[in-house]
């Protein structure tokens, strides 16, 4: 008697490799992350209470293992296989960004994170994930639903307008940017009309600006942006140093851990302004190396998402990337002033242990992506 065929749904793709060209890139970023974060963040780490120069870079490796595990993970398991699980990580997200509000931790003024003792993460993070994995399955399915208003649109912008308002609480306006900007461009890229969007800019450009205006330290960030000099020793002290060590760096840079703005001018230099520790020790040729290595990550990803079997495919790999270059956008304009102060991370550089995990989770799921590519990928 015939043996009958298995009709069980097999989610791993071991036979079929990855990207090789976007494995590559992205190892490069973080072994390039990892080194500035060292030489960035030295001066902190010996002094108290840490007493360890290799501190933060140790903390960050360790992240990076749990990342990289995640991502291997990820990339041999069936992108599809994430459709089932949308809907709930998605209410994970929301009671977790509600969590946080009620027992998270509080550091410098903002209660973002969830933890106990030194080990801690950013919802915020997940929530990233949770609402690509959200959008790339509903509006695969939704079809030309999409193009409507509302029935289409306006039931994603309510949902989005729930996670705002949660991270606006925390505050953590960086993140509701991050999550909102790459949601957009998805429901774009499934389909959602243009003009859509046009009228509702004439609605949200006035709350953003009170958003702005009702926070004093909001408006402070946009005030000491117009003009930082004159806020030099307040809210433009950041920039300005910034500033300096741009400038500083010049073509070649001072050299690699040479950086003078990252001992005590620079707060933090190894967060959010990594990338002018970058200028000043490599040069304007390290740092158009840096943007030429995002652009590279991010074009490769494109032509993954383009070429993914499916429009689930398509709108995760396109959420993802969309992610990245939001992120690496509004952080190199930040350091070199040219949008207002957002706290922003620069991916694979900046210090954070949960946001570098996550986004390495979220490579794993473009690699599985691009095991499936039609016709492969040169």
């Amino acid at each position: 008697m015939a043996r009958a065929k298995s009709t069980k749904k097999k989610w791993t793709n071991r036979e079929k490799p990855f990207d090789s060209f976007f494995f590559a890139v992205l190892m490069v970023l973080l072994a390039f992350g990892m080194i500035m974060l060292f030489s960035a963040s030295a001066p902190t780490a010996t002094q108290e209470p840490f007493n360890n120069p290799f501190h933060f870079v140790f903390r960050q490796a360790i992240w990076a293992f749990i990342g990289l595990a995640g991502m291997w993970v990820i990339s041999r398991i069936d992108y599809r296989f994430w459709r089932k699980f949308s809907r709930w990580g998605m209410i994970a997200a929301i009671l977790l960004l509600v969590l946080v509000k009620l027992v998270g931790q509080e550091i410098n003024g903002a209660q973002r994170w969830l933890g106990f003792g030194s080990f801690s993460f950013q919802p915020s993070e997940f929530a990233k994930i949770a609402v690509i994995l959200f959008l790339a399955d509903a509006l695969s399915r939704g079809g030309d639903k999409i193009k409507k208003f509302w029935r289409g649109l306006v039931p994603y912008l309510g949902l989005l307008l729930v996670i705002a308002v949660l991270l606006l609480l925390e505050p953590h306006l960086s993140g509701t940017v991050v999550i909102f900007g790459t949601a957009c461009v998805m429901l774009l890229l499934a389909g959602a009309r243009v003009w859509h969007f046009a009228a509702l800019a004439g609605i949200v450009a006035p709350i953003g600006i009170w958003l702005i205006t009702s926070s004093e330290y909001r408006l402070a960030r946009v005030i000491s942006f117009v003009d930082p000099w004159k806020y030099k020793l307040e809210g433009g002290w950041q920039v300005i140093q910034s500033l300096y060590a741009i400038g500083s760096g010049g073509l070649f840079g001072l050299g690699l851990t040479q950086s003078r703005q990252k001992f005590l001018y620079i707060p933090e230099p190894y967060n959010d302004f990594i990338f002018a520790i970058v200028c000043e020790e490599l040069g304007f040729v390290g740092a158009v190396v840096v943007v030429v290595l995002f652009a590279t990550l991010i074009i490769r990803g494109i032509k993954i998402a383009c070429n993914a079997p499916d429009a689930y495919g398509t709108l995760l790999v396109g959420g993802v990337m969309t992610l990245v270059a939001i992120q690496v956008f509004f952080n190199i304009a930040v350091v070199t002033s040219s949008v207002p102060v957002t706290g922003m991370p620069l991916p694979f550089f900046s210090y954070g242990g949960s946001s570098l995990s996550f986004m390495l989770c979220a490579m794993g799921l473009v690699l599985n992506v691009s095991r499936q590519s039609k016709g492969g990928l040169k």
